[in-house]
């Protein structure tokens, strides 16, 4: 259950996805992929050396659209915040019935904005 594809989408992830953390928070970024949720909540990854590691989502990163579109790294906790905003609104409702005709308004009197 955890290492399935819903159980990242609740923390808006994806499997394969690129994502970055620091080793013991010194040094440069390092990119890796997402494996999966642990069963603590944490966030399973694999290094570039093909290593496992379990990281929580506050020490690692995901690349999501800023708010100018423009791909920016993001915290992972942050992200499941907005995702699960997001599953609050649901789908507009469908309308049961069709449109009727286009209707014309003819006034009998001009308006203010009438020359």
């Amino acid at each position: 259950m955890y290492r399935s594809a819903s159980a990242l989408a609740r923390l808006g992830l994806r499997p394969g996805e690129a994502i970055r953390f620091k080793r013991n928070d010194k040094g440069r970024y390092i990119v890796g992929k997402v494996e999966g949720v642990e069963t603590d909540g944490s966030v399973a990854l694999r290094d570039p050396d093909g290593s496992a590691r379990s990281l929580r989502a506050e020490r690692v990163e995901i690349r999501r659209p800023g708010p100018y579109g423009r791909l920016r790294w993001q915290v992972v906790s942050d992200v499941a915040i907005t995702w699960e905003q997001l599953e609050l609104f649901e789908p507009a409702p469908q309308p049961t019935e069709k449109p009727g005709r286009h209707v014309t308004i003819r006034r009998s009197e001009p308006t203010l904005f009438d020359e």
